[in-house]
């Protein structure tokens, strides 16, 4: 454990100092959804910091390791990764001062004040995918340490990044409003801040954006797991099959990020989905557990040869 740490200290600094700061910042917030009774659009106002900060510092610390696989560095993606860092420190800056004032930091354009730092959260936000972007193009021309790992950083990267677009229709411009100054909402059908699931918040009673929004972005950490789980349980795999099942993970998680944005989109509840959107899973199921098993047959075939 403390080579581990002590390896990890020396994984890109900015975004490390960025992971622990986000990771105190969320112990002070789940601190203030226990003793702070203030509740806004029906959830405690801490929670909102609280789920930003637990992501930011998982994204910032995944994003370090990665960094830290490259066979040798780049300064382009050590530069688009310190951008990162600061964008994203903006991003809490606000919503921390908003939660302060008591008023929310998403969508509010009720004063010139609300109005301003909401469209430069928009404008950090914009900056930070740019960067995101940059960061993968470049990762992907300077392969990691084996083909693996370069495949999950890459598919990693690749849908966290769709996990971010899922979101625009957030604040496209024909999202309705659902209070006066309020421009955007997350919930689709029923109006923001009504009942919700434990925790996150997502709608019980109408779609909700987050829902695929949150799933893409955390495909950053759920791939390169899958290839460290490859790599510690797969030991009869040879790199190449380890590397189409990535692929495969990869191509089935996208489908799913963009299908639970579609059952947002139309107003359905995650769990109540109906007829069209059980029929879209089950294909999605079916198809990646037949592309799975061609992949592990493909994988046999020079061993049944040889045992003929």
């Amino acid at each position: 454990m403390t080579t581990a740490l002590h390896r990890a200290a020396h994984w890109h600094r900015p975004l490390m100092v960025l992971s622990s700061a986000m990771a105190v910042l969320a112990v002070v917030c789940a601190i203030g959804v226990l003793t702070d009774p203030r509740v806004l659009t029906g959830v405690p106002i801490w929670l909102k910091p609280f789920k930003f900060s637990v992501s930011f510092a998982l994204y910032a610390a995944t994003l370090a390791w990665m960094l830290s696989q490259l066979r040798r560095r780049s300064r382009v993606v050590q530069r688009s990764a310190t951008v990162i860092v600061a964008m994203s420190l903006v991003e809490m800056v606000v919503i921390v001062v908003q939660v302060l004032r008591g008023t929310t930091s998403h969508y509010n354009a009720t004063t010139p004040l609300n109005a301003a730092l909401w469209q430069l959260m928009g404008a950090s936000i914009m900056v930070l995918f740019a960067a995101h972007v940059v960061v993968g193009v470049a990762l992907l021309r300077r392969p990691a340490l084996d083909r693996v790992t370069t495949w999950a950083v890459g598919l990693g990267l690749g849908l966290s990044g769709l996990g971010m677009l899922v979101a625009i229709p957030m604040v496209r411009p024909g999202q309705p409003p659902t209070a006066e100054g309020i421009a955007g909402a997350h919930s689709v059908g029923v109006p923001d801040g009504g009942p919700g699931l434990p925790l996150t918040g997502w709608s019980t009673t109408g779609g909700d954006l987050r829902i695929g929004h949150f799933v893409g972005l955390h495909a950053l950490q759920m791939l390169p797991i899958l290839a460290i789980l490859l790599r510690r349980f797969g030991a009869r795999l040879d790199e190449r099959t380890r590397v189409r099942l990535l692929i495969v993970a990869g191509a089935a998680y996208g489908v799913l990020t963009l299908l639970l944005t579609w059952q947002a989109l139309r107003g359905q509840p995650l769990l109540r989905p109906d007829l069209g959107t059980l029929t879209a899973t089950a294909a999605v199921v079916a198809a990646t557990a037949t592309a799975t098993r061609a992949v592990l047959l493909r994988r046999r075939r020079p061993e049944l040869a040889l045992a003929a």
